[in-house]
């Protein structure tokens, strides 16, 4: 079973509830966390865990032979990016840094002059502590590919799993409804969605849900930090009795979620009866 945890907005507290999720399934059975928010991954410092290279993630650049051009510009013309600079009567000037790999220059080129090459984009980590495999993405500084990351760190998870073997697989994807969070949610077979009290993690909250709807993948609502405002809290509630959505839990706000986190400690190690919140999660999963 392949568990997505997102939410629209940042700072909800997704990878608090991911991580915790994770060591509760880890305690019956074996699990897998997969980081998907390659740009700022951070779940191996909830873990408390050193992580080990795996793989190098390359993106397919073009590469050109200037013997064969013939300086028409139709690679220039197909570029969405605008990574090649054309001017009549000169070769085109690329800026790999733009380019996201498409080859659409490489199939419009008549002359045969533009080849593939590559570049590197990102490192796919491993690791495991409380039980739990845990599977990273990290985009480079500088790139923009992050969803081709994140679909190659699902592909290369996948392989993982062939020697892990784990029941449960948890995705926590990055902030947004980007590429990189449709890469993380495709292929899953249930969306949490966590949320807070406030106007702009509700609005965020629809547009991620939107997404598990049009996917078709069955979702749930985790209300995080529910005691902040106990009103908006309320209305968040009747957003998902209306809309026919579970309510799969609300965690109040603590210090100790804010200790976790410093201490590199997940929450649910932190007091028996946070276990108890998840476990009560992961049953109305189930």
């Amino acid at each position: 079973m392949r568990i997505c945890i997102t939410g629209g907005k940042g700072g909800t507290g997704k990878s608090i509830v991911a991580t915790s999720l994770a060591v509760e399934f880890a305690r019956d059975c074996r699990a897998m966390l997969v980081d998907a928010d390659v740009e700022c991954p951070n779940d191996h410092l909830l873990l408390s865990l050193e992580m080990e290279k795996y793989k190098t993630v390359y993106q397919p650049i073009p590469k050109w032979d200037f013997d064969k051009c013939n300086k028409c510009g139709k690679c220039a013309s197909v570029c969405k990016q605008n990574a090649i600079v054309f001017a009549k009567g000169k070769y085109p000037a690329f800026v790999k840094d733009v380019c996201i790999g498409c080859k659409a220059c490489m199939l419009a080129c008549t002359a045969g002059a533009i080849t593939e090459t590559k570049k590197n984009i990102g490192t796919i980590y491993t690791g495991k502590n409380y039980g739990v495999n845990l599977v990273s993405g990290e985009l480079k500084i500088g790139e923009i590919a992050s969803g081709e990351v994140v679909a190659k760190l699902r592909e290369l998870s996948e392989k993982i799993n062939k020697t892990v073997k784990a029941e449960k697989i948890i995705i926590d994807s990055a902030a947004g409804v980007g590429c990189p969070v449709i890469a993380s949610m495709t292929g899953t077979d249930y969306v949490v969605a966590v949320t807070e009290p406030t106007p702009s993690a509700l609005h965020d909250l629809k547009r991620a849900l939107h997404l598990a709807k049009h996917f078709g993948i069955e979702h749930g609502i985790v209300i995080n930090k529910c005691n902040l405002d106990v009103g908006f809290c309320s209305e968040i509630e009747d957003f998902a009795k209306e809309n026919r959505i579970p309510l799969l839990g609300k965690i109040p706000y603590s210090r100790d979620f804010l200790l976790s986190t410093i201490q590199m400690k997940p929450a649910v190690e932190m007091r028996k009866d946070y276990s108890k919140l998840f476990v009560d999660i992961i049953s109305k999963i189930m």
